[in-house]
């Protein structure tokens, strides 16, 4: 086969960063600079070639390296990523939206301690915007939900996976290591080491390391925790998140004590942050920014059309564990007659696999209907059938306070007892 002489067809291909120098001070005669807006090209042609003394971007230093010295991309490098424009009219944000805060929604805490160029603030804000609004969408459209459904579903609609998942099907993409160079299209965060991961090699594994005793949680009793006191669901509405979880810090423990937020973040920084933690952080920024440049009704829209279009299935939270006893007890509170079980149908009694049909009524009313393989089973089932049917109740017409307007108020919707206490 004849040898290709690469350097003769090279400069057609590559690009003028890719160039060798050598090739173009050899060839430097042939290929004359033209000016751009005097050249006509078709689809096929080959780009032409500038010169060395023409500059790639006039806007870049000549001195590419100077961007390694930021901890994350200057502000004013958002308006030539085509990754971050390509984001933003993915996901259809509003014009008033500008590049430059879609780029800090991007710059994890862990990247770039610096809250003025971190997402930090932003996520803050997104991370009570979506609590808020996930809050009252379930509790307007199922106001029986006992507490521990509510946090279940609460989790499933803003929890840190869900979010997680949502940037993934965003089509975010993670930078290996955050720097200035970096395109600030991908998300900047410093990867957090694995949990098996030795300590600066004395075989002390990261997940071996003992949390700070303020970190363990704001309560009032923390020491009751470290005993292994239940926390029970009275105490999670009061003092966890939205989800029932503790709570490390608080704005109030911040605003006591302000060198603790400098101490957590840079805290974070040297441990990193796991991939899930900076998509979640970014997910809420992004609803933050959005709720700061466009208004109420643009976060309210931008949430019902990614979280809220979900659709979960709030009947398999439910677990009980004597759901007999619990259906007794609704009746008793309700002024409802004592629940009986009737068997409706069954077949192949003497078979081996039989198949009993049964139903709990109080009084006339059928509350519901279940089938097992026994009479007990069925029963079970039945009186869960029951249960779901009263926690699962829905008004048919749903308005959240989010969407009352001053032309037409917002109604208050039915007020439950709360969940059956045994």
């Amino acid at each position: 086969m004849k040898g290709l002489r690469f350097l003769r067809w090279s400069g057609s291909v590559l690009s003028p960063r890719t160039r060798p120098c050598c090739f173009i001070h050899k060839y430097q005669n042939q290929y004359r600079a033209q000016p751009f807006n005097l050249l006509r090209l078709q689809s096929s042609a080959a780009v032409p070639i500038r010169t060395i003394s023409e500059t790639e971007d006039d806007i870049e230093p000549r001195n590419p390296t100077d961007y390694t010295l930021l901890p994350s991309p200057l502000p004013s490098r958002a308006h030539f990523s085509a990754r971050l424009s390509a984001l933003h009219a993915r996901l259809l944000l509003p014009p008033r939206l500008p590049l430059q805060t879609l780029a800090r929604c991007l710059v994890d805490p862990s990247a770039d301690i610096n809250p003025d160029f971190n997402n930090a603030s932003l996520s803050i804000l997104g991370y009570d915007l979506l609590g808020y609004y996930t809050s009252e969408a379930i509790l307007c459209r199922y106001p029986r939900l006992p507490t521990e459904v509510t946090f279940a579903a609460m989790y499933a609609y803003c929890g840190p996976k869900t979010l997680a998942a949502l940037a993934r099907e965003w089509g975010v993409e993670v930078a290996a290591a955050p720097g200035g160079e970096v395109d600030p299209g991908f998300l900047q965060c410093s990867r957090q080491e694995a949990g098996n991961a030795s300590v600066s090699g004395t075989g002390t594994q990261f997940k071996d390391l003992p949390e700070d005793a303020k970190d363990l949680s704001t309560r009032p009793n923390p020491e009751q925790q470290i005993k292994g006191w239940r926390r029970g669901a009275s105490s999670k509405t009061v003092y966890d998140d939205y989800f029932g979880d503790e709570i490390k810090r608080t704005e109030t423990g911040y605003a006591e004590r302000p060198e603790l937020r400098e101490e957590d973040a840079q805290r974070k920084a040297e441990r990193g942050a796991t991939l899930e933690q900076a998509s979640t952080d970014f997910v809420r920024a992004l609803m933050g920014a959005v709720y700061l440049h466009a208004g109420k009704k643009a976060a309210y829209n931008f949430f019902k059309a990614h979280m809220r279009s979900r659709h979960l299935d709030v009947s398999n939270l439910f677990e009980f564990r004597q759901p007999t006893r619990d259906l007794s007890r609704l009746c008793a509170r309700e002024g409802f007659e004592s629940p009986v079980a009737r068997i409706l149908s069954e077949t192949g009694r003497k078979s081996r696999h039989p198949v009993f049909v049964v139903g709990v009524f109080a009084g006339k009313d059928k509350l519901g209907e279940g089938s097992g393989g026994s009479l007990d089973e069925a029963r079970i089932r039945a009186a869960v059938s029951a249960l779901k049917g009263w926690y699962l109740y829905s008004p048919l017409e749903v308005r959240v306070p989010s969407e009352a307007t001053e032309g037409k108020p917002w109604e208050p919707v039915l007020v439950d007892g709360g969940e059956v206490v045994v």
